[in-house]
């Protein structure tokens, strides 16, 4: 791993750093492929809404538009974790006025993925831990992830590749590290995120992507019982792309069908697309 802050080389951050302090701050995962930042404008949408919602300090966009292009140019496949914290001081959870964010930007190698979990499909389960309703966060990757590391460590079956979260009232809302799509009677179906969890960037790439391929997608609550009844169901994120689900424990085996594979085809065909179209709910 290879990191910068405020642009230097170097993995140091003062302690004083709000992001450290109280994880006020929020974070994007960017897949670089032959040196491309894949869906930088969605990304920074996304970003940009977390911080004008947090009631950030002023952020130079062209700045970190061109830290993050020359970053990934730099690189021919890598991952991008780009942060970017309130900054350094206030007194207690007092931000104060005279902040500037800082900026961390660490490059990863790609994860390696067995069994080609994009061609043969992955294995999921249930989580038990809920995620907390707060409307004011829901949407955004900010750097609180404790529900998820908490969830994550339900299970340590390799066999597992996912754990799908519900709320408190038992609706379905998203995979540990990805969003749910489920396909019903031809239409894709994804839960509504505008109570708890993340509206992630290849949601919002899949839910543009099915309306140019002529299918119809809902955004909307869904509980166990509708994932029990798709005919096909598929997880996705930035890094991985969609992965096909075959089975979900307690609730049943899927087949890989139709419409997940030509939103695979499309998906990859369009990731160089540098759209700003990003749905936080």
């Amino acid at each position: 791993m290879r990191c910068w802050v405020n642009g230097e080389p170097g993995a140091r951050v003062n302690v004083a750093e709000r992001a450290l302090q109280y994880g006020d701050g929020l974070f994007e995962t960017i897949r670089v492929r032959y040196a491309r930042p894949e869906h930088l404008g969605r990304h920074l949408q996304r970003l940009s809404a977390g911080c004008e919602r947090l009631k950030f300090p002023p952020v130079d966009w062209a700045l970190v538009r061109q830290e993050l292009e020359e970053l990934a140019g730099r690189q021919e496949d890598a991952v991008l974790k780009y942060i970017l914290g309130r900054g350094e001081g206030g007194r207690g959870y007092q931000a104060g006025s005279e902040l500037k964010v800082t900026r961390i930007a660490c490059i990863h190698r790609l994860p390696h993925w067995p069994s080609n979990p994009d061609q043969n499909g992955v294995r999921t389960r249930i989580c038990t831990t809920p995620l907390a309703i707060q409307p004011l966060l829901a949407g955004l990757k900010h750097l609180n992830r404790l529900e998820q590391v908490m969830a994550r460590s339900e299970w340590d079956d390799q066999d597992v590749a996912e754990g799908f979260m519900l709320d408190p009232d038992r609706q379905l809302i998203e995979g540990t590290m990805s969003n749910v799509f489920i396909v019903a009677g031809g239409e894709l179906l994804t839960p509504e995120l505008s109570q708890c969890g993340v509206a992630g960037v290849m949601r919002s790439v899949i839910l543009d992507l099915a309306n140019t391929l002529g299918f119809k997608a809902r955004i909307q609550p869904l509980t166990l019982d509708d994932l029990k009844a798709g005919q096909e169901v598929f997880i996705c994120n930035s890094l991985a792309g969609i992965w096909p689900v075959v089975h979900v424990a307690g609730i049943g085996e899927f087949g890989i069908g139709r419409i997940t594979r030509q939103m695979q085809m499309a998906a990859q065909a369009g990731a160089n697309e540098d759209s700003g179209n990003w749905y936080k709910t």
